[in-house]
C-alpha cells in the first residue's frame, strides 16, 4: 500500500510514476512466474515448509535490501528491482503454499473430529485476506499522517512532477521503517508461530491419509 507514495516522495525525481509502474510490471512478473514456475521447480526436491522457509527469508532479505538501498539515497530502478523482485516472488509462492497447507489442515481435520469442514476453513481464508488488507490501509493511512504526506489520489496532471524535493529527510525514513521493518517484524513472528504450530510434514500428512484409507474401508 505504501510503495506508490515510496516512489512519489522518496524515490522521487520527475519520472517517478513511470518508475512505479514498470517496478510493478517486472514484481508482478515475478509474482506470477514464482506461482508458476519457480514453486513448481522446488517442490520436486524438497518439501513445501522448506519452500515456506525459503519464501519468509526471501522476503526478509528482500526488505533489507530495500531499506539499505533507500537509507544509501540511490534512485535507480534497477537497484529497486531486486528487492522488489525477491519480495513478490515470495509473495506468489505463498499464495500456493497457504492454500495447501489449508488442504492439510481439512485432512487433518477429518482424522481428529470425523468430518470435512472444507467450506469453513476455507472462508476463513477469504477473512483473514480481507481483514489483512483492511489493516494493511489503515497502517499506510497512519503512517501517511504520521509523516505528514499527503494521500491524495495521483492524477495524470501531477505525474511529472517531482514531490520527493519538499520532503524531509525525518519523513522519508519513516516511510522506510514502515514500509520494511514492520514486514520483518511480521514475518519472523510468522516463522516462529508456523514452525511451533504446523505440524502437517510430508511424513505425517501420508500417515494421515492411510488412517482414513483404513477408516474408509473399515
Amino acid at each position: 500500500n505504501l510503495v506508490l507514495y515510496f516512489f512519489k516522495y522518496d524515490f522521487g525525481g520527475t519520472t517517478w510514476y513511470q518508475s512505479y509502474t514498470g517496478f510493478n510490471m517486472v514484481a508482478g512478473a515475478a509474482q506470477i512466474l514464482a506461482m508458476m514456475v519457480l514453486y513448481p521447480l522446488l517442490r520436486r526436491f524438497i518439501s513445501s515448509i522448506r519452500i515456506f522457509y525459503i519464501s519468509l527469508a526471501m522476503s526478509m532479505l528482500g526488505y533489507i535490501i530495500l531499506f539499505a538501498i533507500a537509507s544509501l539515497g540511490q534512485n535507480h530502478l534497477a537497484l529497486l528491482l531486486i528487492p522488489g523482485v525477491l519480495i513478490m516472488a515470495a509473495s506468489g509462492m505463498n499464495n500456493v503454499l497457504t492454500t495447501i497447507f489449508l488442504a492439510n489442515t481439512v485432512d487433518y481435520g477429518q482424522l481428529i473430529r470425523g468430518r470435512r469442514d472444507e467450506s469453513v476453513i476455507f472462508s476463513m481464508q477469504t477473512f483473514v485476506v480481507k481483514l489483512a488488507s483492511g489493516l494493511a490501509a489503515l497502517v499506510a493511512s497512519l503512517a501517511l499522517q504520521a509523516f505528514r504526506l499527503s494521500s491524495a489520489a495521483t492524477r495524470s496532471t501531477d505525474q511529472n512532477v517531482d514531490f520527493s524535493a519538499g520532503v524531509s529527510m525525518a519523513s522519508k525514513m519513516g516511510l522506510r521503517m514502515v514500509m520494511t521493518l514492520i514486514p520483518i517484524a511480521g514475518l519472523m513472528i510468522a516463522f516462529f508461530w508456523f514452525r511451533k504450530k504446523y505440524v502437517l510434514t510430508d511424513a505425517r500428512l501420508e500417515e494421515i491419509s492411510e488412517q482414513l484409507r483404513e477408516k474408509e474401508r473399515s
